[in-house]
């Protein structure tokens, strides 16, 4: 087991005088474990400097919570173990009341890493170096306000695909095929792959569909009119036509703490998603039979 602190990232709406946040303090104080607690909207300085003598980020919020400690921690092979106190919590392990007996099971090494890829997005613009960011869900490209359709040049792998005319784009990974993908149309990947999804956004032509990208191969999105860039719903980019963006699975992958095994995935499809559950239930049965 990595020696260093637990930190514990909260979403800026939680209490932090949470009964099962007191266990989880006492616990880590009995183990004479450091530890540390920071809102997700402190400076990144504080953040960093943190992250460099942990062994553990748990978020404590919503899935947006998780995904931002996990671009956090990723880079510096730090697993999360995401406790739900927001509203779907598709991707958090841990409801509040399990977060002492999680820590206790994570100690122990009583669980497995659920390795996820992310992507790296590099934002090209001439004249200036590249701005990089990191996402677990997607990165999507639109257009901006009341101009219209967005063209945009789209490559794989440094191979021609096209000119889209469309509302935008989304790239997204495994893990982000049960996001805003999923509303956009695109297909459901288990969440362990290391494909990648190219999704247009309300393409003018009918025939413009979603794609599945096998593992290594980079996406080049090149904006022929002015949009807007977001990465896992987070703050919005303003991108001028001509900008790139160079779309490719991180060299590193996001490590979260699971206890349930990997099959509870199709489980979570269903009881997070209604996926493969009727709307209207056979007589006499139950809707679980």
């Amino acid at each position: 087991m990595r020696d260093g602190a637990v930190g514990m990232l909260f979403h800026p709406q939680v209490d932090r005088d949470l009964a099962s946040l007191k266990e989880a303090r006492s616990l880590l104080r009995e183990r004479e474990i450091d530890s540390w607690e920071v809102h997700r909207e402190a400076p990144a300085s504080e953040l960093r400097g943190k992250l460099a003598a942990t062994r553990l980020v748990v978020t404590l919020g919503g899935d947006g919570t998780l995904l931002f400690g996990a671009r956090l921690a990723a880079p510096r092979g730090i697993p999360v173990l995401g406790v739900n106190l927001g509203r779907l919590g598709f991707l958090t392990e841990l409801e509040p009341a399990g977060l002492r007996r999680g820590l206790e099971r994570f100690l122990a090494g009583e669980c497995r890493f659920d390795e996820r890829t992310l992507l790296e997005v590099a934002v090209v613009r001439e004249g200036r170096r590249p701005v990089r960011v990191l996402g677990l869900n997607e990165v999507v490209v639109q257009r901006a306000g009341d101009t219209g359709l967005i063209r945009l040049e789209i490559s794989v792998g440094g191979q021609d695909v096209g000119t889209l005319d469309a509302d935008g784009a989304a790239v997204a990974t495994a893990t982000g095929s049960t996001a805003y993908s999923l509303a956009l149309g695109g297909p459901i990947l288990e969440p362990g792959l290391g494909d990648l999804l190219f999704v247009p956004i309300n393409p003018f032509a009918l025939t413009v569909r979603p794609i599945v990208l096998s593992p290594g191969r980079a996406v080049t999105i090149t904006l022929l009119r002015k949009g807007l860039m977001t990465v896992d719903g987070g703050p919005v980019k303003r991108l001028q036509a001509g900008d790139r963006l160079d779309v490719d699975a991180y060299g590193k992958r996001a490590r979260l703490v699971r206890f349930t095994p990997p099959e509870r995935f199709y489980r979570t499809l269903r009881e997070k998603l209604g996926w493969g559950m009727p709307l209207v239930p056979f007589p006499g049965r139950r809707p679980d039979d």
